[in-house]
């Protein structure tokens, strides 16, 4: 499969392959938060264009109309209604019949939905698409097959979410509407809920039609119903348009205001700009060999960009959010960007050069008010509202870390697609100062191999620069006096010193220290084990495996030190006491691309640089990190004193077990061919990783493994394809695409009309956490273009 370059124009072409949408529409929220056991809002809704609102299709018994909206309040998906514009008719004067009582069709196409109704005397398709990043268009068309005119009244109805979270939970939505002659708009009251609800005083939801209506709002009921009447001649057609928009504020409901006539008067049906649109995006992931290949390859597509958020708020470019149904996904992170972006450089490529956009507009700079010393950093995430400390009252901006270094991955790729070199010209001096940030405040014994940490921030750092943790212990020690005591016989502490001290006190039973959660954020996978997590019952059984039962000795295995890294006397960030083998790895693979991004700009002068550091690095990684007893590359658990850059004294953390980690130094293409077959060994061992869906996030004999454990046993398509593409760089592209095929067949939902989950279970093929997500089909995109499936399994369709 080749995914060409393909600019988005309004054409029509001609295309064979699959036209129909890949994923269960239809769905009927009753709540605002019709949420699953995950917390993802139920149902797969239609969005498109980057819009901030989207729809379902309603069940067949209820076919009228469309389900929803769901909205994007700033922040948090909630289902606004429970289905809008429901149709009935009345001809020449007679009852209003509705239209789901009539013979009908229903359809859930590429880019719209079509829903057909017929009747001896007319038949009506109506059709739902997106003609803006704001607005979504209902197109009616009615005919008229009799042979004298038809007198119709129209009544639409739409009845809002009465409920919050569930049916004992009445909710009344805090909205003003207001009526005009063809519009019925409902203005919401300020809501800044930083957990639940975000919106402005003057957030707008509208629907607007071609023909005058008379409209009724039911406060009561929070619903709407709203009357017009029109005359089709004999053997005629004619087109009802309705225009529904949801906008943040006045600005934006001005803008889109100015659109509404063009809209309202167009002379064809707007779905036919999206159904092309979309054609012309299918064909550019069309298989003709295998059509198996060729849905997933568009379901994952059409899960990207029903995660396109345009720009709002302090998103000021175009960019793919990880789930619009799931609660906390609707901002743009780092890492995330990167992939989506990969994805779609050949499909999209300037939402994908937009999506790297949105994520260096917030690189920090040496002017910054709140943290110039982390100048060229790109944080960890991207809201519509700033955080406090920024003066905003959002909840999921983060600056405590940044992510994983692919930026250089990503542009490279971008650019190797597109051969956009003012592009280049533009990321260039970014993704250096961002490359050379890691080395300034990540690397705390100043060798040159760089650890993950934190910022210094106000949920790691107190006001006279201490870092924040706390201890759990029933014993009433002397050191703990400067502790607030909480819950549970918890204690918040403060302070280096008195931390450090209490590492030692073997009376504490436990630690919770927020910069070992940023810096497990910071890798991308947060609770992972080589970070020290790992549950109280296999803590114990790792202990009376290990240590006959000594709970000292084994914390002491599991225990993570925070380091503080300081720079001409200021704290600048902290680091945990070991280097990573996974984000060396990448910094390695970053120094080769900037070195070719360099030589392709004319700066030799960086190209060499970047090159001899490469080729150093790609050394150090094979000295420093590889286990030959066990064949697999582990992080390095270092001291807190200085080290030379030829350095790379330190114990490897064999004993917190294997991850995904260790097959970093493949993916990136350093590690030696000799070390890469051990560790293929084990990659492709059933005793390791090679599950029913293969590569779980830790290996089935790390102490830490769980199956349904987040960073520690799940299996997250990132690291699959990671896996995959390592195992092809060094000559196992067979066993790479027998693998593929195997996750394919086994990750429940994947060949169904089921959301893309965020991780599947390695041993049942479950579908676990976020729905709709956003790597996930990113990563599926990948594997299916780099990888492929095998021959034998391509001949058999």
């Amino acid at each position: 499969m080749k995914f060409l370059f393909a600019p988005i124009f309004f054409l029509f072409i001609s295309f064979q392959g699959v036209a129909s949408s890949q994923l269960e529409r239809v769905n009927e929220p009753n709540m605002a938060k019709f949420y699953d056991e995950y917390g993802n809002q139920q149902g797969n809704p239609l969005f498109d264009l980057g819009s901030w609102h989207g729809f379902s299709l309603p069940n067949k018994s209820n076919s009228s109309g469309f389900a929803g909206p769901a909205i994007i309040f700033e922040e948090y998906t909630l289902y606004f209604g429970e289905y809008i514009e429901k149709l009935s008719v009345s001809v020449d004067g007679g009852a209003y019949q509705t239209l789901s009582s009539l013979p009908n069709t229903m359809s859930s196409e590429l880019g719209y939905f079509k829903q057909t109704f017929r009747s001896n005397a007319f038949t009506i398709d109506i059709y739902l698409s997106f003609a803006s990043d704001r607005s979504s268009v209902i197109d009616t068309r009615i005919v008229n097959l009799s042979n004298k005119p038809l007198e119709l009244s129209l009544k639409w109805q739409g009845q809002l979410t009465q409920h919050w979270e569930s049916e004992t939970d009445s909710y009344v939505w805090q909205v003003k509407p207001e009526i005009s002659n063809s519009a019925i708009s409902w203005h919401f009251s300020q809501s800044r809920d930083t957990w639940h609800k975000l919106n402005q005083n003057n957030a707008r939801f509208q629907i607007a039609r071609s023909i005058p209506s008379q409209s009724v709002f039911n406060s009561l009921q929070q619903s709407y119903s709203s009357v017009g009447k029109t005359v089709v001649l004999p053997n005629n057609t004619q087109l009802i348009t309705s225009v529904l928009s949801y906008t943040h504020n006045q600005q934006e409901s001005d803008s889109e205001d100015l659109k509404l006539s063009a809209l309202l008067k167009a002379d064809k049906e707007a779905y036919l700009n999206a159904k092309n649109r979309w054609q012309l995006l299918a064909k550019t992931v069309s298989n003709e060999h295998h059509e198996q290949v060729e849905k997933l390859a568009i379901k994952s597509l059409e899960t990207l960009v029903g995660n396109w958020r345009s720009p709002a708020g302090s998103i000021k470019h175009n960019g793919i959010t990880p789930s619009v149904t799931a609660r906390w996904f609707n901002g743009v992170w780092a890492w995330d960007s990167w992939k989506h972006a990969y994805a779609l450089a050949e499909v999209m490529p300037e939402l994908a050069k937009d999506n790297v956009r949105a994520m260096f507009d917030y690189q920090i700079t040496e002017s910054d008010s709140l943290r110039p010393q982390d100048a060229c950093m790109v944080i960890d995430a991207v809201f519509y509202n700033f955080s406090n400390a920024r003066g905003g009252d959002g909840g999921n901006w983060n600056e405590r870390n940044t992510k994983p270094p692919l930026a250089s991955w990503v542009v490279w790729h971008i650019v190797s697609k597109t051969n956009d070199n003012a592009f280049l010209a533009e990321m260039y001096p970014k993704l250096k100062a961002y490359h050379n940030w890691w080395y300034l405040n990540r690397d705390h014994n100043g060798n040159g191999l760089i650890e993950y940490g934190g910022t210094v921030d106000d949920i790691h750092t107190n006001k006279e620069s201490e870092m924040r943790f706390s201890v759990q212990t029933s014993s009433k020690l002397p050191a703990l006096k400067t502790c607030k005591k909480d819950k549970n016989n918890w204690y918040a502490c403060s302070g280096n010193s008195l931390y450090l001290d209490l590492l030692e006190e073997a009376r504490v039973n436990a630690f919770d220290i927020p910069v070992q959660h940023a810096a497990g954020w910071e890798s991308g996978m947060d609770n992972a084990a080589r970070f020290g997590f790992i549950s109280n019952e296999q803590f114990k059984e790792y202990a009376n495996q290990t240590y006959q039962g000594d709970m000292a000795k084994a914390k002491a295995d599991w225990q993570v030190k925070i380091f503080e890294n300081v720079r001409n006397g200021q704290l600048v960030g902290y680091s945990i006491n070991q280097e990573s083998v996974e984000l060396n790895s990448y910094l390695a693979m970053e120094k080769r691309q900037l070195a070719q991004m360099a030589k392709r700009l004319g700066n030799n002068q960086d190209a060499q640089k970047y090159q001899a550091e490469y080729q150093t690095l790609k050394a150090r990684i094979d000295a420093c990190f590889y286990d030959s007893t066990t064949g697999f590359y582990y992080d390095l658990a270092i001291d807190n004193t200085p080290q030379s850059t030829s350095e790379c004294k330190g114990k490897l953390l064999v004993h917190r077990g294997k991850g995904p980690e260790g097959w970093a130094p493949l993916f990136s293409q350093v590690a030696s061919t000799e070390n890469a077959e051990k560790v293929i060994i084990n990659m492709l061992s059933e005793y390791e990783f090679n599950t029913y869906v293969p590569f779980p996030t830790a290996a089935i004999t790390n102490p830490a493994f769980g199956a349904d454990v987040y960073w520690r046993g799940r299996v997250w398509l990132d690291q699959v394809y990671f896996a995959l593409s390592a195992l092809s760089h060094y000559g196992y592209k067979k066993d790479a695409q027998q693998l593929l095929q195997k996750l394919i067949r086994n990750s429940k939902g994947l060949n169904e009309k089921d959301s893309i989950r965020e991780n599947y279970h390695p041993f049942t093929g479950e579908q676990q956490g976020a729905t709709n997500f956003s790597w996930s089909a990113a990563h599926l995109m990948m594997m299916l273009d780099e990888i492929g499936l095998p021959e034998s399994s391509l001949s058999q369709h």
